[in-house]
């Protein structure tokens, strides 16, 4: 059952891979490499939610109240 769903997630991709901007295929792709490079080294629990990224980005960006 897990290679059907493997294949089935990279049917989807490969669609949209052909359906988005190059900018965005590329951004993907590079995500996707580093995703697969981080599970290589068994080290997938470092990698950090993009939201608590971008929280942690607006946090910095908000201007200061004191």
């Amino acid at each position: 059952m897990g290679d059907v769903l493997v294949d089935t997630l990279a049917e989807k991709l490969n669609t949209k891979l052909q359906e988005w901007q190059p900018d965005t295929v590329n951004q993907v792709r590079q995500l996707i490499a580093e995703i697969i490079d981080l599970a290589d080294r068994d080290a997938l629990d470092i990698l950090r939610s993009r939201t608590v990224e971008q929280e942690v980005l607006d946090l910095l960006d908000e201007p200061e109240t004191w």
